[in-house]
């Protein structure tokens, strides 16, 4: 914190109280409760909840109310408030095919086993402004369909039952590693950089899985699956010797297939893209699957030559909160870096001045001399 500026202490006091003025808005409209946030603008709760990395539907109300709607300012309170809390345990790897679905659609077959599940989508909107938002909504009860509680098969299980998709590495993979406690090295694993996707920004992760698309980037991709829903969350009791269902998340699951025209080890098959978000986060889904993809480019002996398939420009930059922070920072008091810059300009301009006053000198005597 810059200390320099003269009555600083009250400057911000007063600027806090300002904040807190214009947050609340027309004293005359009642306030937001954190219930409505929390239900009615709900996938701005479920984008806070991922980036943030704290599933927590009312806290992540909260730090969007308090924010005024600033997303990125709301996933910043959010975790700063994640590292106050104490971590007691790690749940189980939670089971996505066991998921309690409420939307599963699938680009690449149309009869899947279990359905196709339309669910709460915009994909079928007209995307065109609805005058009854101005008013009270009132809508009928959308159509329902229970959960029959069986197992749903995921579209890269039944290509990998024919052996047309590479395995399905995270069966095989070890403990992973904790992005969130230990500092990240590059080059990374896949499980970490998961991990870095899974947080960072859905602008900047949509913005490069769309370069992929235009040739930046090997992808040929097709939608496997997406599915959302809610998973249970167990976590190991000694003391009873199985897991014990501690909750319910509700996540977004992406599997991307791309293809694969083989190698001398492996035959041509096809390759995976994943993406797994808190909430109903579809789009954020995608995106990360995408680039998932872009980034195993050395697994499969392809060219790294598109910003997406760059490790460290995409892990580096993905994070909002700490791209926030760098570029926010600007606004702070620089007074002594913008003196030092400004007698450096005005003493290389004396000096450019001088340099061409001799060379105009010089040329006026070479010219009397002819």
């Amino acid at each position: 914190m810059y200390v320099a500026v003269k009555g600083g202490e009250a400057a911000i006091g007063a600027a806090h109280r300002l904040l807190a003025d214009r947050r609340r808005g027309d004293r005359n409209v009642p306030a937001l409760t954190l219930a409505q946030i929390a239900g009615q603008l709900a996938l701005a709760v479920d984008r806070a909840m991922a980036e943030g990395s704290l599933y927590d539907p009312e806290l992540a109300a909260m730090a969007v109310r308090q924010a005024r709607g600033d997303l990125i300012e709301a996933i910043f309170l959010i975790r700063a408030y994640r590292t106050t809390l104490p971590r007691f345990g790690y749940s189980v790897p939670v089971d996505t095919g066991a998921m309690r679905i409420e939307r599963r659609v699938s680009a690449t077959y149309k009869d899947l086993p279990g359905g196709q599940l339309l669910g709460p989508t915009f994909d079928y909107t007209h995307r065109l402004i609805d005058p009854s938002m101005a008013g009270d909504e009132t809508v009928e009860p959308g159509a329902r369909r229970d959960w029959p509680g069986e197992r749903c098969a995921r579209v890269t299980d039944i290509l990998g039952e024919d052996g047309l998709i590479e395995p399905d590495a995270a069966a095989e993979a070890g403990e992973p590693g904790d992005l969130t406690r230990e500092p990240l090295e590059f080059p990374a694993g896949r499980d970490l950089r998961l991990q870095a996707l899974s947080r960072g920004d859905e602008g900047f992760l949509l913005s490069l899985a769309y370069s992929t698309q235009r040739g930046f980037g090997r992808s040929h991709p097709f939608v496997g699956e997406i599915r959302i829903g809610l998973v249970d969350v167990e976590i190991e009791m000694p003391e009873v010797g199985f897991p014990v269902t501690i909750g319910r998340v509700r996540l977004t699951e992406c599997q991307m297939v791309n293809q694969f025209k083989g190698s001398a080890e492996e035959p041509p098959q096809f390759t995976r893209g994943y993406g797994l978000v808190f909430g109903q986060s579809e789009r954020k889904a995608m995106a990360m699957s995408l680039v998932d993809r872009a980034l195993r480019a050395d697994e499969f002996g392809e060219e790294r030559n598109a910003p997406a398939q760059d490790e460290e420009f995409v892990i580096a930059h993905s994070d909002n909160v700490q791209a926030t922070g760098f570029v926010e920072h600007l606004k702070l008091p620089h007074y002594v870096d913008f003196q030092a810059e400004l007698d450096l300009v005005r003493r290389m301009r004396r000096e450019h001045a001088a340099s061409s006053a001799s060379s105009e000198a010089d040329d006026e005597l070479q010219d009397a001399a002819e």
